[in-house]
């Protein structure tokens, strides 16, 4: 990121830092997050029916049950009052039971598999999507949430709902027709047990429905923290070299601790709060026993039901008590459901880059002249970074943009690369406006080096060959040969088949030849260099100076410099201020003119003559 573009955004970061408050996210909704997840669900709503018919199927079965366990227990209670048991119509209701039961688990275990195909399938979708969304969202995005926070949404947030869904959809459906059918058949088979066994059941449902209205902030509250703190950690972990150069590490301590303890205060709360629900319905169910035993015996005494209705409704009582419970489950499973699902789709609902697939303007041949128009942009809406910009660059030039940190420099590129769009007037490549063409059109115009030197885990082979296909080893290590890095490489145990991971060891000045070498073997046509050489020694910049000059030859050319020494023998110099071109010229005629560039130039002589 530009010096400009921090100074630009300082303060409006609300991802979460190591040294800066986090900024309070505005509320998520419940009812909201739920819904969007059920449109999304919509794709597998084939395989989720056929799991909801075998849920229906297991309820209808578990409900069944307990009348063939009743009439068994009066064919065995017959013995008690002096009768013979007829081992026959046992034998016959034991049968009935083992097949029902069977068929319990085979339906439930089909239902399950289903579900959690639906689960592992949504949850590799959300990703891919996000995935996708990461390449599409303005890079103006990422200047106000934290790297952390995005990568929260793909991991953290996306297991939530994925394994929410595996939990909650069967265990929805059987628990309602569980509740809806253990109603009926406790009516039909007696009133009198039926209303003492749910005598109780409004007080607990009153209590868990406040339980859930409190609860809810809590769990929003978890998921939004658990993202900060992500991008705490990715910060302090990417961040390691500062913190303990400048001895930070009681401040970066000190923010994850208070983001942790809100973490933690919210998780408490949250799981404490859905952790009550169980209890009170066991309490529930409890009591309901204890009044189907009194009630029960009762009624048994006058002779107005059989000790087999008793026993069944027990089983219909523990069945009501498991339907609750799991809807108590799924209550709390639920809300952290919406939260997560609130974040994951108010990601995938950000503005987007502009759609250009309809843009079919494309120079076949180029020349390389680049003009700006008065040009002028700002990274937010109230500070204006470029003012009026103008310049007129010829093909094979090679252009030296100066200035003091934060003039906009690196502003330019950006603009140029397309990475951010004007606020007014245009840029120009051979009189086409770049913004007819298609973004990856005008980048492909460009050869690249940036200040962050960036690598990816992968060979050094398939670090320099990014993104270009068919490359040969032949073209990779010419390539490598005019950075001045072949030799480095040569030196490493596997050479240009060493693996680069977190434990190889590179020196800055290391990886900036090999992103030199990257842009290198692109062979674009135009070139940006944006401090090339600020990550290597005075001998290594003089090597990748003479390589610049081989690679620049012909080619329009940007370079962005803060050493002053390294552009002496540029075309032209653009000197910009505050936005603004306020000399340009050869390095020659800018220092006769004794102006901006030549205090600049002599100051940084001077500070490098004290300071050696």
């Amino acid at each position: 990121m530009s010096e400009e573009r921090n100074k630009s955004e300082q303060g409006n970061h609300n991802g979460g830092g190591m040294f800066g408050p986090v900024m309070p996210a505005k509320p998520k909704d419940f009812k909201a997050g739920i819904g969007k997840l059920l449109k999304y669900l919509k794709s597998e709503l084939p395989r989720i029916i056929i799991a909801v018919i075998l849920t229906i199927f297991v309820a209808v079965l578990s409900i069944w049950s307990p009348s063939f366990v009743s009439n068994l227990t009066n064919e065995l209670f017959v013995s008690v009052l002096g009768f013979p048991i007829n081992m026959a119509e046992v034998a016959r209701l034991g049968i009935i039971l083992i097949i029902i039961y069977a068929c319990t688990f085979v339906l439930q275990f089909a239902g399950n598999f289903i579900m959690a195909n639906v689960n592992q399938r949504i949850a590799k979708k959300l990703r891919t999507q996000i995935s996708k969304k990461i390449n599409v969202v303005p890079l103006k995005y990422y200047d106000s949430d934290s790297f952390g926070n995005v990568l929260s949404r793909v991991t953290n947030d996306v297991d939530t709902i994925g394994q929410s869904l595996n939990q909650s959809v069967s265990s929805l459906i059987y628990s309602v027709v569980c509740l809806i059918g253990v109603l009926i058949v406790m009516f039909l088979t007696s009133w009198q047990l039926a209303l003492t066994a749910l005598a109780t059941v409004p007080v607990g449902m009153i209590i868990i429905v406040i339980i859930m209205k409190f609860s809810q902030k809590h769990f929003s509250a978890q998921q939004k923290q658990l993202g900060e703190l992500n991008g705490i950690i990715e910060e302090n972990y990417s961040g390691q070299t500062v913190v303990k150069a400048f001895n930070g590490e009681e401040k970066a301590l000190s923010t994850f601790e208070a983001t942790n303890k809100k973490l933690f205060k919210s998780s408490k709360n949250s799981q404490f709060l859905s952790g009550l629900m169980m209890p009170i319905i066991f309490l529930i169910a409890n009591l309901g026993y204890i009044a189907i035993c009194v009630v029960g015996g009762i009624l048994f005494a006058d002779n107005l039901i059989t000790i087999g209705v008793i026993t069944a409704f027990f089983i219909y009582v523990r069945l009501f008590q498991n339907a609750m419970g799991q809807l108590a489950q799924i209550a709390a499973v639920l809300q952290s459901t919406a939260a997560a699902s609130e974040r994951v789709f108010e990601f995938l609902c950000e503005e987007e880059q502009e759609d250009e697939s309809l843009k079919t303007v494309k120079i076949e041949t180029i020349a390389g002249k680049v003009e700006f128009d008065n040009v002028s942009f700002g990274y937010s809406d109230d500070k204006t970074v470029i003012n009026n910009f103008s310049a007129c660059i010829e093909p094979g030039q090679k252009v030296a943009i100066v200035g003091p940190t934060g003039a906009g420099k690196t502003t330019l590129i950006n603009l140029l690369m397309r990475f951010y769009e004007l606020k007014s007037g245009q840029t120009l490549i051979d009189g086409v406006p770049i913004n007819e063409m298609k973004r990856e059109d005008v980048r492909a115009l460009f050869g690249i080096v940036l200040q962050d030197t960036w690598l990816f885990e992968g060979t050094i082979k398939e670090n320099i060959a990014f993104s270009k296909e068919n490359v040969t080893i032949d073209e990779v290590v010419k390539a490598c040969e005019s950075a001045n890095i072949d030799h480095f490489i040569r030196t490493l145990p596997d050479g240009y088949n060493m693996q680069l991971t977190d434990e190889v060891s590179i020196s800055g000045g290391q990886r900036q030849l090999l992103t030199i070498a990257r842009a290198m073997i692109q062979n674009c046509p135009m070139l940006i260099l944006d401090e090339a050489t600020s990550n290597v020694d005075t001998r290594t910049e003089h090597l990748i100076q003479d390589a610049m000059d081989k690679i620049t030859k012909g080619r329009t050319s940007f370079v962005i410099a803060h050493r002053l020494s390294t552009i002496k023998n540029a075309d032209l110099i653009l000197v910009i201020d505050n936005g603004d071109i306020v000399e340009s010229g050869t390095h020659n005629e800018l220092i006769e003119k004794k102006n901006f560039y030549y205090n600049l130039y002599n100051s940084q002589f001077s500070l490098s003559g004290e300071n050696s």
